[in-house]
Formats: C-alpha cells, sequence, structure tokens
C-alpha cells in the first residue's frame, strides 16, 4: 500500500525569500511555488516581437514590461511572471511584495506545448480577477494565431481572434498588431 505524499502549503514569505536566491524564477499559486521552464529561442523571439511592436505604439504614460515582472493578482493568493506587461498611469505595488505590480492594464503569454492549457485557463481566470486588467493578448506557439480577451465597459469578457494577414486592435493601449510582422522572424 503507498502513502499518499503530504502536501506542503508555502507563505508568500517563502515564496520571496526562494525567489531572492534562485536562479530560477517561480510562480506562486495558492501556496505552492512552481518553477518556470525556461522557453525556446522562438518563444524568446516571439515575445520580444509583440512588446517590440506594442511598445513603440504605447501612448505617454504606458509602459512595456518583459517577462521579469512579478504580476501580483490582489485579493487572491497569485503571483505570475507574464511574457509581457503593459502598465498605464503610477504603478502600483503589492503591498506584500514591493517588487511585484498589482495594476497591469495588458498582460501578454505566448503559449508553449507545455503551458498552453495553462495559460488559456487558469491562468487567464487569474488575469481576468484583476480588476485593472483591461486586455490580455494570448499568441500561440504553433504559428500566427492571436487571441486577445477583452473586458468590455460592463465588464463582460469577449474574446477577438487574428491570423496571418490580419491585425488585431489593443484597444486599451490604441494599438494595431499585424500579426504577419509579429510572427515575421517565427519559426517553431
Amino acid at each position: 500500500m503507498s502513502l499518499p505524499v503530504p502536501f506542503h502549503s508555502y507563505s508568500y514569505a517563502d515564496y520571496l525569500a526562494l525567489e531572492d536566491h534562485s536562479p530560477v524564477r517561480h510562480e506562486f499559486v495558492s501556496g505552492e511555488i512552481y518553477a518556470m521552464a525556461g522557453g525556446t529561442p522562438e518563444h524568446a523571439a516571439l515575445a520580444a516581437a509583440v512588446l517590440r511592436h506594442l511598445g513603440n505604439q504605447l501612448p505617454a504614460g504606458c509602459r512595456a514590461y518583459t517577462s521579469d515582472l512579478r504580476v501580483r493578482v490582489a485579493g487572491s493568493d497569485v503571483t505570475t511572471y507574464p511574457d509581457g506587461t503593459v502598465v498605464c498611469g503610477k504603478t502600483s505595488r503589492a503591498a506584500d511584495d514591493p517588487t511585484a505590480v498589482t495594476n497591469p492594464v495588458v498582460l501578454i503569454e505566448v503559449t508553449s506545448p507545455s503551458t498552453e492549457a495553462y495559460d488559456r485557463g487558469a491562468k487567464l481566470g487569474f488575469y481576468k480577477n484583476l480588476p485593472s486588467v483591461r486586455e490580455v493578448l494570448i499568441l500561440s506557439h504553433q504559428g500566427p494565431h492571436a487571441a486577445l480577451h477583452r473586458r468590455g465597459q460592463d465588464g463582460a469578457w469577449s474574446v477577438h481572434e487574428a491570423g496571418q494577414g490580419e491585425t488585431i486592435e489593443v484597444e486599451s493601449v490604441g494599438a494595431s498588431l499585424a500579426i504577419d510582422e509579429v510572427y515575421r522572424d517565427f519559426a517553431e
């Protein structure tokens, strides 16, 4: 008979101590700590391309950040490192973690074979719980396709998709992304 594996729940302070001393980044979800695997060169290039195209169009007062920025989902026990983050206005920081922001307007994820279900499922749900988030852009690792989840004035979410030869509007920051341009150098 096998015994169940004991579950250990970590505090956020435990998580921060690990992050401060680890060369690997981790996500924190409800007391569990998950190591984030390094991405492929194609994943990194796609994330850089979307940030470059988006960043060049941002209005004054908005800033684009790479995957090095930690995002804390206020009111929940979740902290992640999106592939890209846009903050407009003054940056709000988590009370329990001054290096994590709590007020992103746009969050960007590039899927990978191992994270696609999580990125499009639970992680998207976490992002939608951030009151400041207006749009979540998910780019496919399989080829030129983007899904933009947008919060409407009434708080309801809609999905706008674009593929090869199309453009997607990131309305919250007044930007347009030509999918062919974002994916121009992408090959996985």
